[in-house]
């Protein structure tokens, strides 16, 4: 059994940095009784506003966002989203108020406190743990390409999310939201209520007011599933338009880190400014000149007006309200100037074909990743990782790491088996899906549910989904956005909108749209179960 030197050390920081304990109150579900109600459904034009006006200081939104954390997720309904909250946050906040007496905002996201999934590599004083009890000592030596961007933009990195750990690619019975490092998020509508995952702690965060907005990532649902958990937006943008580099990979050919919000205005402009070329990643180049700085020209009211849509029919059936609250959002769309037209999905060989390539490609990115990191972390490869997990007291408590054995079992990437599996999902997905759909029946998007209402936590037999649309806009790399759709008892679903690449800007229009016409999105009230 291989050594590794300063695990004992490695677990008191842990203790010492990252407590999961909460001190639950009773009595406290409604968010208006919470500190700082004029965050509550902020936006960022309303935020900007506010700081021209001299309405209010970054330094005391900042502060009063981390009275929020401290109310809401560490204590009262305990929702648990937060890993890290960022101790220079302040600092940098008294820093943007003087360049704002002196000059002006400076930047789209001048003062906008963003916080980040923990698999995204910050320089500062936060750790990149991926929410493993592995990484809880790993600082990452530069910026991700998304944290300088949203630095440049004049963002502030408030906290980092907690999320499902490895993004949810250990385990086939884990359960979303679930970290090493954190324990388990909560969903904010209904407590006991699962958040989806990976990106869990991203979407509670925006959706319980405790940040403005938040990055997420996503191979295959992790942006999409949790925003339709926790009624938000999410962007799942197109591979390449926005960098990976210096983020926990898990697929060189699906991963995409995306923007959540809790409008689509929102969402969009954290969009632009985090496009670009990144010679750190290879994908990037494929934007050029298909990239967009500044996506907020599309946000039209009258996006849906003569748009032909196609709603995937058969991704329907797996709960009779879910499709009730579908039917009615293809009449609101209808209603607004949309062509609305049944058509089916392109066969499902596409997933076994990507399961496969996700394998070869984690095993590589994982060893990439691992071996890039400061000396004072003892694992480098996925075999050490595998090793610690059986040797740590948390990490195989609940389900196990056969995703994790699997990987380790392919070979490089130059395997025969790898690039045919590669080629089959490119073809079933994109060649023969997406695009072919679009093509053969004039569409400018397809539609389909994000999800089902979130179900009940459990760790012991790990999540229960029963339906989704992830999965063909996912394996394909193509771009996808879900919007509030409506509540099944209180508990959010979404609709999704997706087509070929680099399509954001229809998508954008349609989502924008449709958002306008309904405008479902409600905060939630931290509910326990009746």
């Amino acid at each position: 059994m291989k050594s590794f030197p300063g695990i004992l050390i490695s677990m008191s920081f842990v203790a010492m940095l990252f407590s999961v304990s909460c001190r639950q109150e009773t009595g406290k579900t409604n968010g208006k009784s919470f500190p700082a109600s004029y965050l509550e459904e902020m936006t960022i034009s309303r935020l900007h506003q506010g700081y021209m006006k001299g309405e209010f200081t970054v330094h005391r939104v900042v502060s009063d966002y981390i009275e929020r954390i401290n109310a809401i997720d560490k204590n009262g309904p305990c929702l648990n989203s937060v890993i890290t909250i960022n101790p220079d946050a302040l600092v940098i906040a008294d820093s943007l108020d003087k360049v704002l007496k002196h000059s002006g905002m400076s930047g789209p996201l001048f003062g906008v406190p963003v916080m980040l999934k923990d698999n995204i590599d910050t320089h500062d004083k936060m750790p990149n743990t991926g929410g493993s009890r592995a990484l809880a000592r790993s600082f990452p030596a530069k910026d991700s390409y998304v944290a300088a961007r949203l630095r440049m933009a004049g963002a502030i990195i408030i906290a980092k999310a907690n999320l499902s750990e490895w993004a949810n690619f250990r385990s086939t019975s884990s359960s979303s939201g679930w970290s090493g490092i954190a324990g388990q998020t909560r969903n904010p509508y209904v407590l006991d209520r699962n958040p989806c995952g990976s990106s869990s702690g991203s979407a509670v965060a925006v959706s319980a007011n405790l940040c403005m907005t938040a990055i997420g990532t996503e191979t295959n649902g992790s942006v999409v599933c949790p925003s339709n958990n926790n009624g938000i937006v999410g962007i799942k943008p197109t591979v390449g338009l926005i960098s990976r580099s210096g983020i926990i990979p898990i697929s060189f050919s699906q991963d995409t880190p995306g923007p959540m919000a809790r409008t689509v205005e929102d969402a969009v402009r954290m969009l632009g400014p985090l496009t670009g070329i990144d010679e750190r990643d290879s994908k990037t180049s494929d934007s050029r000149g298909l990239a967009k700085d500044d996506y907020t020209p599309f946000l039209k009211g009258n996006g849906l007006s003569g748009k032909r849509i196609g709603l995937l029919r058969d991704m329907m059936g797996f709960n009779r309200i879910v499709d009730t609250i579908i039917s009615r959002a293809v009449r609101d769309m209808e209603m607004n100037g949309a062509e609305v037209i049944d058509v089916r999905s392109p066969s499902r060989g596409y997933s076994a074909a990507s399961y496969q390539v996700m394998l070869y490609e984690f095993k590589d990115g994982i060893n990439r990743y691992l071996s890039s990191l400061d000396s004072s972390i003892p694992y480098r490869t996925l075999d050490d990782l595998i090793e610690f997990n059986r040797r740590d007291s948390v990490e195989l408590r609940w389900f196990g790491q056969e995703v994790f054995e699997a990987a380790r079992e392919k070979g490089g990437l130059e395997s025969q088996e790898y690039r045919i599996a590669l080629e089959r999902m490119h073809q079933a997905s994109r060649r023969n899906g997406i695009d072919r759909l679009l093509r053969e029946y004039n569409l400018d998007a397809l539609i389909a549910p994000t999800g089902s209402p979130a179900w009940k936590t459990d760790l012991i037999l790990g999540d229960h989904f029963t339906g989704g649309s992830s999965s063909l806009a996912a394996i394909a790399g193509y771009p996808s956005i879900t919007v509030p759709a409506g509540f099944i008892e209180g508990l959010p679903v979404g609709i999704s909108f997706f087509g070929t690449a680099w399509s954001e800007p229809v998508l954008i229009e349609i989502a924008y749209g449709y958002e306008q016409a309904t405008m479902h999105r409600r905060p939630p009230q931290f509910r326990t179960s009746d």
